[in-house]
């Protein structure tokens, strides 16, 4: 049986520790709050029947794969009993523990993993040996290495058992649900290497026991892994699945692709052209690039465990999948026509044969399509047929490869007479002389012969392409590779010494040209040799270095078996790369990063192969065939390559540069910049080898990058990217945190009290408008309630809502807060809030639009935020918009459900809460610009934010009444252009400049740039010429465009009577009226309700009530049909002001008008006009 046997139980290994062993338990046991309690406590010695315990108010079924704790009664002695019982699929089989006395007071916490329910019951007490993992010393936890690079998703389950696990209670003393360390936790879900096990929650051990079942069932908020993406993981049997060791997937692979045609056809060439020295020079630098990339590879491949996909994997997983996703496509594209040019390599030299033996079957190109399109067939096929097959194949195309080299070795040291004249006399000093240094002709210089050489040294990441074949990729791909990179480098040196030490650059092949006499000016080595081979200088001869491109074969032993070492290398880097490319396109689609393609990913069979990438590849590769044109071809995939070289070498720069802790890798000798210089060195080669293939690699990449930022994929990596973005984001704060404010420099940086952020859009999109790219935008939203409830809907809404915000482009910051009230959660928010000069210095609110019908309570609460935000030096401002600006009883489900696309918490679960008196629940976790509606205030106590969490259960939803509709069109206005319109500013009294500032930044955005701002200033009748052109020089002086300045020497009329009638009607109802009560129950009432207005302050602020009043007329006869009109707010002076007069002059002041924001700065300038 594959899998963990012992007496399985849904899957659970159960342990029963020694005879008769009682194991103190400290207090009640805790239930874990998502654990199922199968039969705790109830009937012990009975047992509970499966129905019995299924049926338990709390046990739901698990779904698939939802690795649980489940608390069972144990019995010492009755495994047979626990073995013998029917199981359930779906691990809702409770184990009966028959008539066992010793059952009592003994709990086992394991796992239940429903997924193997059906495995069948084994011996009781039966040793665990089976899926890698195996216990002994009473349940001492080994794991083998096996179980930690075992086949790719078998069915691996640990169990995880402390209360029967005698090891652990050897360790601790005591039964105790907390967890030791272990590998199994640290897996992916969908990890490929066994089960993911859950360590209990911090919250599972450490709340207070539940009274009663929490919305999710589960422990708190948490879920078991997805079972769709759990099953499909796990789908693969272990038994068939073909793993390779270091040997047979990397070295022979990666010697195979490096060692290509070039060996045997082109060496020879290089050799004649640059000289020995200089060729080793060339066969070097190539080394050194590929060898700094191999130690980069090798560096990401042991930084943490690497799946299928090569050079792809390790570089979108280090520098995140913009370059990862450019560099997959290219380098899959690269591996492709790669094929085609292996093929062609190989079909022109079979088609050289036919040709010498007069055998053609067309003409010499179409020759080489047919043998070329009949061979990728035959590639594929072996593809096809598995990864067994391919590495068969391989092993015997080394064999004889090897064999051809072997053969040529042996071959120099036979000089024959009858090659003598074809320029081959074995090893000799004046040859090795005369060949030591270069002879360029035709052309040629040093770099175009390394450009031809370079590609034969490219194939080292032949071995990563398939790390998701390797049985340890972490060890394999640095032995394999580096190994492979000295063997190849090292018989490359050999080969193009011994080759210049053994043949002269130029031969005739005229056995005649033998020198019987010495020849008295005898220069050259084959003179000396007794060859006169001068008349190559005249014509062209056919044999040579220089001449001869199968000196190789001429020199060997048995000619035909270097012929055969062509078609092995060819062939191998063919079927290499034939291999490569689906694996890396495959993966490339798994992770969705081009939509189009993810009907790529589809594997099939035990090894998951991907055969739609197979026939993709051979489509592509029979295209480049059927071209049959290699010399343009060449150059671009060579590009492609160092293309992606540059990049892996760049990765480790970048991570090393991160300084991230995640970036530990196991492989030691690597160094950031040696890193880096690769890097470099791979773009240099690129121009090098060929310049327009190097620019048009660079544009490919380029657009793939930013066509893939552009996408924004949903993925998240932990690339280096992210961590350099945090490093730097940190050293700059750090550093701005040593600089001195400066007027110059001051940003509106605003705490805005929106709530959950969807429920007030308008508050942010018109904040949004004067802060983008500007000043810090933090949006508060305060819990209140009780704290463990709030805590938990905190921390769950927390990424919602900053999701909701990046969605929706605003550069906000979303910052939630529990507290006992509004005020106090508000003066957290205020002093807490921000980072070193990162910190708010403006609160903005929006109206409290229903505070006439509000507890007063709270409108003293709402009043007292402006207090405090003063006392700490903030400025405010107040939002108002006539429609209002809380829209969370409207949001349907439309918006429920993109704001929940990702969040797993959306059930229609809703928990019932008793609030107290003091948190009235339509306020509860609803910030001070909430506007009531009816509809909103739920008996079953709701909450506000409530309509975003639950899910419409009626169908069609009913059409929006008038007001509603309105709301929300205004909601939405500041998303919208504005039009050639005015922004009002009334600029009454000298706050420091905020008032003007917000305006003309404003003015600064596309959607507000058409707005013309008009400035109201107050002044006297017989002084309004001076006083405008004074406010029209200091407006200059600021550098803020205007379109008029208005002063207003009516300020101080008196208002109309019917709106002084209506402002006292307003206030009636929150008047003390103490003159017609007795003192002390005047003075009661006071300190009861202290935000009454008394008839004494009503009488002293006569005038300032009046003139808002007067404002209002004023406001409404000017800057009716303005966009926006920014006017300063009045302040009230603490302790004298109450709270129902100041709300009853804002409210006065701002009705029935367009948005008003209601400014006060801290009186500290925000505007300077010196340089």
């Amino acid at each position: 049986r594959d899998g963990a046997g012992g007496a399985s139980e849904a899957g659970g290994a159960r342990l029963v520790g020694s005879e008769g062993e009682r194991v103190p338990v400290d207090g009640p046991p805790a239930a874990p709050a998502g654990g199922d309690w199968r039969g705790a406590t109830s009937a012990p010695e009975a047992g509970l029947s499966p129905a019995a315990a299924a049926g338990d108010a709390l046990c739901r079924p698990l779904g698939p794969s939802q690795s649980r704790f489940q608390v069972d009664l144990v019995a010492e002695g009755s495994g047979r009993a626990a073995a013998d019982e029917s199981q359930k699929p779906g691990g809702q089989g409770g184990v009966a523990a028959k008539g066992s006395e010793e059952a009592k007071g003994r709990f086992r916490v394991n796992f239940v993993d429903p997924s193997a329910g059906d495995e069948s019951p084994a011996e009781p007490g039966g040793g665990l040996e089976g899926g890698g993992v195996s216990f002994q010393n009473g349940g001492d936890t080994v794991l083998s290495e096996g179980s930690l690079h075992s086949g790719g998703g078998g069915h691996h389950h640990y169990y995880y058992d402390t209360h029967t696990n005698t090891y652990y209670l050897r360790t601790f003393g005591h039964n105790t649900m907390d967890a030791v360390p272990r590998i199994d936790h640290y897996r992916h879900t969908a990890a490929e290497l066994g089960e993911k096990l859950i360590r209990p929650s911090l919250a599972e051990l450490h709340d207070e026991l539940d009274k009663e079942p929490f919305e999710d069932g589960y422990a708190n908020g948490e879920e078991g892994t997805p079972p769709g993406e759990a099953d499909a993981t796990y789908a693969a049997d272990s038994k068939g699945i073909v793993k390779f060791g270091w040997i047979k997937g990397v070295l022979v692979r990666c010697m195979l692709n490096i060692w290509g045609v070039m060996l045997f056809i082109r060496l020879s060439w290089i050799v004649g052209q640059a000289g020995i020295a200089l060729s080793v020079l060339v066969i070097a630098m190539a080394t050194v690039v590929t060898t700094i990339t191999g130690l980069s590879t090798s560096a990401i491949a042991t930084n943490g465990f690497i799946r299928g996909g090569g050079a792809y994997y390790l570089i979108s997983r280090s520098l995140g999948p913009e370059f990862g996703g450019a560099i997959g496509l290219i380098f899959a594209f690269a591996n492709a026509v790669a094929v085609a040019m292996y093929v062609v390599g190989f079909a022109e030299t079979v088609v050289e044969l036919l040709q010498e033996n007069g055998a053609l079957m067309l003409d010499e190109t179409n020759d080489i399509r047919i043998i070329g399109a009949i061979t990728v067939l035959v590639l594929l096929g072996i593809s096809v047929a598995g990864m067994e097959w391919e590495a068969k194949a391989q092993i015997v195309l080394l064999v004889i490869l090897l064999f051809a080299i072997g053969d040529f070795i042996i071959g120099t040291f036979i000089p024959l007479d009858s090659k003598k004249a074809k320029g081959f006399f074995g090893y000799k000093a004046e040859i090795f002389t005369e060949n030591f240094g270069p002879d360029f002709r035709k052309d040629e210089t040093f770099f175009s012969v390394f450009a031809i050489f370079f590609p034969a040294a490219t194939g080292i990441l032949a071995g990563a392409n398939i790390s998701g074949d390797l049985a340890d990729p972490q060890s394999a791909i640095p032995k394999g590779t580096l190994l492979a990179i000295l063997i190849t480098t090292l018989v490359y040196i050999g080969i193009a010494v011994s080759v210049g030490a053994c043949v002269v650059r130029d031969a005739t092949g005229n056995i005649n040209n033998t020198i019987i006499t010495e020849l008295t000016n005898c220069t050259t080595a084959a003179c000396k040799l007794h060859f006169d081979f001068s008349s190559c200088q005249k014509t062209t001869c056919h044999y040579g270095l220089m001449n001869n491109f199968q000196v190789m074969s001429m020199v060997s032993g048995f000619a035909p078996l270097i012929s055969a070492g062509i078609f092995s290398a060819t062939l191998s880097s063919a079927l290499a790369s034939l291999v490569s490319a689906p694996k890396i396109f495959q993966a490339l689609c798994k992770d969705n990063i081009y939509p189009g393609l993810l009907m790529f990913a589809k594997g099939y069979g035990k090894n998951n192969e991907p055969l739609r990438g197979y026939i993709l590849t051979f489509l592509i590769a029979l295209g480049f065939i059927l071209i049959a044109e290699l010399n343009v071809i060449a150059p671009i995939i060579s590009n492609f390559f160092l293309a992606s070289y540059a990049l892996i070498n760049f990765s480790v720069f970048h991570a090393s540069l991160a300084k991230s802790p995640g970036w530990r890798p196991a492989f030691k000798y690597y160094n950031m910049w040696v890193s880096l210089v690769g890097a470099i060195l791979c773009c240099i080669v690129m121009f090098v080898i060929n310049w327009w293939a190097a620019l048009l690699t660079y544009v490919i990449v380029l657009g793939l990058y930013i066509y893939v930022t552009y996408k924004k994929p949903d993925v998240n990596w932990g690339s280096s990217t992210q961590a350099l973005t945090y490093l730097s984001a940190l050293q700059h704060s750090v550093r701005l945190a040593g600089v001195e404010d400066h007027i110059k420099n001051f940003r509106p940086q605003c705490l805005v009290m929106t709530g959950a952020p969807n429920s007030r859009p308008a508050l942010i999109h018109l904040v949004h408008a004067f802060t983008k790219n500007v000043g810090l935008m933090i949006c508060g939203h305060i819990y209140m309630g009780p704290r463990r409830q709030a805590i938990k809907e905190l921390s769950a809404d927390l990424a919602r809502y900053q999701r909701w915000l990046i969605k929706n482009k605003m550069k906000a910051f979303y910052a939630p807060v529990h507290a006992e009230d509004l005020r106090d959660g508000g003066q957290y928010l205020m002093q807490a809030a921000g980072l070193g000069r990162m910190r708010p210095n403006t609160l903005v609110v929006g109206f409290k639009k229903d505070w006439k019908q509000a507890d007063m309570r709270d409108v003293e609460t709402y009043i007292n935020l402006f207090h405090d935000a003063f006392d700490i030096q903030y400025g405010v401002v107040v939002i108002r918009l006539k429609e209002g600006l809380d829209i969370s009883h409207l949001q349907g489900q439309e918006e429920l459900l993109s704001s929940q696309e990702k969040s797993p918490s959306s059930k229609d679960v809703v928990v019932n809460v008793d609030y107290s008196k003091k948190t009235d629940p339509s306020k509860a976790f609803s910030p001070p610009s909430s506007e009531k509606t009816p509809g909103l205030h739920k008996e079953d106590g709701k909450t506000p934010t409530q309509p975003l969490l639950k899910k419409d259960s009626k169908g069609p939803r009913s059409p929006l009444n008038l007001a509603d509709q309105r709301l929300l069109d205004a909601s939405s206005q500041f998303q919208k252009k504005q039009g050639k319109n005015t922004i009002d500013v009334w600029w009454l009294f000298d706050d420091g400049g905020l008032t003007l500032l917000i305006p003309y930044l404003l003015t600064t955005k596309k959607k507000w740039k058409d707005c013309k701002i008009r400035v109201f200033i107050g002044g006297k009748i017989n002084r309004i010429d001076h006083d405008r052109r004074a406010m029209a020089t200091l407006l200059s002086k600021f550098r803020i465009d205007f379109s008029d300045i208005m002063v207003l020497g009516d300020i101080n009329t008196k208002p109309k009577k019917e709106n002084i009638a209506a402002f006292e009607e307003m206030v009636e109802p929150f008047r003390l009226h103490e003159d017609d009560k007795e003192q002390d129950i005047a003075d009661k009432m006071k300190e009861d309700e202290p935000w009454r207005i008394t008839d004494n302050e009503l009488e002293l602020y006569k005038t300032k009530s009046y003139r808002q009043i007067r404002l209002n007329e004023l406001l409404k006869e000017h800057s009716s049909t303005a966009n926006v009109i920014v006017m300063s707010l009045p302040v009230a002076r603490k302790g004298a002001v109450s709270s129902a007069l100041y709300m009853a002059w804002l409210e006065v002041l701002s009705k029935d008008l367009p948005p008003v924001l209601l400014v006060r700065g801290n009186h500290q300038s925000v505007l300077t006009f010196y340089s």
